[in-house]
């Protein structure tokens, strides 16, 4: 006989006041269905890449949009990733006044190595059902980037695979990016 156990999900409003509490004070968790979900530690490959990223993402967009750096994005009422690079809609006030939420995001982008898995089997849904319009994968493992646009449920409808000697381009807004200049 299996034993069913009834688990006690989080709203990201709940999240948010054990924050507040001083309950959350462990770094590198996020909100993912419900519960609170330990990343994998960050290698040096991720952080140069994320860096690189960073500085590439804001010298081309300016003030056309926000470059937020591994910080909460609410996608729905049970999740609030940080994913490492969100390209928001341009707000004079930064998100001074809330998180942003899907509707706000032009673009997510995950670097992965050795949260691969995680990235493509619970974080790529998640961004699809929430409207997210565009998500690129970057694949260090395999020196790739993986394009995924048109949310359609709990995938997308296209997705491209990129290699160094590609230009990944932007669905939905001016921006192009040689792959060179992104992977390691």
């Amino acid at each position: 006989m299996a034993v069913q156990l009834n688990k006690r999900l989080l709203t990201v409003e709940e999240y948010h006041k054990m924050g507040e509490a001083g309950i959350l004070q462990e770094q590198g968790l996020e909100l993912i269905n419900g519960e609170i979900i330990k990343r994998s530690p960050i290698g040096s490959k991720h952080v140069s890449c994320v860096n690189k990223l960073n500085a590439l993402l804001n010298a081309l967009l300016g003030k056309k949009a926000i470059v937020s750096v591994q910080n909460p994005v609410i996608i729905g009422g049970l999740s609030e990733p940080e994913p490492d690079i969100a390209i928001l809609v341009y707000r004079e006030d930064y998100y001074a006044e809330e998180i942003p939420s899907a509707k706000d995001v032009l673009l997510i982008i995950e670097v992965a190595d050795t949260s691969l898995a995680y990235n493509r089997e619970v974080k790529l849904p998640q961004y699809a059902e929430s409207g997210v319009p565009e998500f690129w994968l970057v694949n260090l493992t395999e020196n790739v980037i993986e394009v995924h646009w048109q949310p359609m449920g709990n995938d997308y409808k296209f997705r491209e695979l990129l290699r160094t000697e590609d230009v990944i381009r932007a669905k939905n807004f001016d921006l192009a990016i040689p792959v060179e200049k992104v992977l390691i």
